[in-house]
């Protein structure tokens, strides 16, 4: 794994808020509760986001999945 890398394991239980920061054109992604991790996304950038995302979940769907284990 990179050195330079953050990486944020988000599970079914992770509590996730939104927040619209209209004055500045951006959404702010809360994860987590005390300490959280926050993700700002330009609003231009949504739809990128989604479809990545997207794209991710149909990947996860196509494939068998882990074996031995369930989805």
């Amino acid at each position: 794994m990179a050195q330079d890398m953050v990486r944020l394991h988000v599970t079914a239980n992770l509590p996730i808020r939104v927040e619209p920061l209209a004055f500045a054109n951006r959404v702010e992604l809360r994860f987590g509760q005390a300490f959280p991790a926050v993700l700002i996304v330009d609003r231009d950038a949504l739809p990128q986001l989604i479809k990545a995302l997207v794209n991710g979940q149909e990947a996860l769907d196509a494939s068998p999945g882990p074996v031995g284990g369930s989805r």
